[in-house]
């Protein structure tokens, strides 16, 4: 018997990613495919880059996006950028952090990774001493660290990745379109990011750019890059003219970033970082109301993305599965070693709005009533 079609449930989606999706975004998506190499979606293709190079804050020729999620992208900038043997400092606060570690060996680093502690910034001091005396080809940092919620300021990274004569790398995944990049101020050499978070579009692109340097080091490279698929001189040759086949890239995923990149521009920079700032605020004072603690300092608390420490005697997974079925509302569940103790909150892109914030604080407010009576009552 064949199912019937499918439909989905109209989720309101405010956990980490993915987050709401403009309406003209998803428009976007349902026009004509076309072939990977037809004129008009190579000029489309032409035009994302110019808004990619807005939004990351660079002129780097080499601003593209790679097919994929942002996992991708964090693969190819790193598979391109190590060689075997190459020395690579890690710091890592967080789930994705770890992540970045995990990668970096597999493309035969030799990585020294420094430690923090999760729900606080790296400490750029700690990974100078733990530096010292080696060879450092690369350093890697997570700009917004999706598990915690953690906005680490990169320019002592800038800074430290100088000292050494190293490239840094900068996971973005969650802070672009969010917060301020600017990655010609911070002299960054590698960067990836995703299109489901703050570009409110779907998965399936993983904007990247990389910096002269660092295509510089692409090229003079002495082993092939271990992946043919995130070859970064074979990308260019498709993203650059005259366009030669490497793969076959989704046409309705370039119109999907052209517009959501399009409205990023069109609201103006300035005003979506200051919109976050706003929402996430209210937000927090919403929270504040219910009884519920931020888990992350202030001073390094990320707007998109807030964590809140889930109240003793309330089951985590319990609590999200009555916001799912009972209010099509998702947030996130805490990671790793914070697995059943925090909620993560996204108001991201589109859904970064005071009623969206209104509407996950009365949501938590019906639920936890009946979680926290349920407790008194075991």
């Amino acid at each position: 018997m064949i199912a019937p079609a499918f439909t989905p449930p109209n989720r309101l989606l405010l956990g980490p990613g993915p987050s709401p999706v403009a309406p003209s975004v998803l428009r976007a998506l349902a026009l004509p495919t076309v072939g990977h190499l037809d004129p008009e979606l190579l000029r489309a293709m032409g035009e994302c880059r110019e808004h990619l190079r807005a939004i990351f804050g660079t002129s780097n020729a080499a601003t593209f996006a790679i097919s994929g999620t942002g996992t991708s992208g964090m693969e190819a900038v790193l598979s391109n950028l190590i060689e075997p043997g190459d020395g690579v400092l890690v710091a890592t606060h967080g789930y994705f952090g770890a992540r970045v570690d995990e990668i970096a060996g597999r493309c035969g680093g030799v990585v020294t990774r420094v430690d923090g502690e999760w729900g606080q910034p790296s400490d750029p001091q700690r990974a100078r001493d733990a530096a010292r005396g080696r060879s450092i080809k690369l350093v890697a940092v997570v700009h917004a660290e999706t598990s915690t919620g953690v906005r680490q300021e990169l320019a002592p990274w800038s800074a430290l990745a100088s000292e050494l004569g190293a490239l840094l790398c900068v996971d973005a995944v969650t802070s672009l379109g969010c917060i301020p990049i600017e990655v010609d101020a911070h002299r960054i050499d590698g960067i990836w990011s995703c299109t489901q978070k703050g570009l409110s579009s779907t998965p399936g692109l993983a904007p990247v750019s990389f910096s002269p340097r660092a295509v510089e080091r692409v090229r003079s490279r002495k082993t092939p890059v271990q992946s043919f698929y995130f070859d970064l001189g074979l990308l260019l040759g498709f993203w650059d003219a005259p366009h030669g086949y490497h793969h076959t890239i989704s046409s309705n995923l370039i119109y999907a970033l052209h517009e959501a990149t399009r409205l990023v521009l069109e609201e103006g920079l300035e005003a979506r970082f200051e919109r976050h700032r706003r929402v996430s605020t209210y937000f927090l004072e919403c929270a504040r109301g219910l009884g519920l603690a931020p888990f992350v300092a202030e001073s390094a608390r990320l707007p998109q993305l807030t964590t809140l420490r889930v109240p003793a005697g309330v089951d985590d997974l319990a609590l999200r599965k009555r916001l799912l079925s009972e209010h099509d509302l998702e947030i996130g569940g805490g990671l790793g070693a914070l697995k059943g103790q925090l909620w993560r909150v996204g108001l991201m892109g589109y859904g970064a709005t005071e009623g969206n914030a209104e509407r996950c604080a009365s949501a938590l407010r019906d639920v936890l009533a009946g979680e926290r009576g349920a407790a008194a009552r075991r």
